[in-house]
């Protein structure tokens, strides 16, 4: 899984500590996500996307 989610952060001008309070996740979490040492479960993606203002198909793809 390949995501955009530190660029759409960095757009947003949001640190990894105010992403990772409004969608309820640590800080360790949104730094592993962004560098794709893990996959977070679908509702937190869902929460991420939402909170980037972001279709989750913008900001998270899949190719196998």
């Amino acid at each position: 899984m390949s995501n955009r989610v530190r660029e759409l952060r960095e757009a947003a001008d949001m640190t990894q500590a105010e992403l990772a309070e409004r969608v309820s996740a640590s800080r360790q979490t949104i730094i592993a996500i962004e560098a794709e040492r893990y996959a977070p479960s679908l509702e937190l993606a869902f929460r991420i996307a939402r909170r980037l203002d972001a279709p989750f198909e913008d900001v998270f793809s899949y190719t196998e």
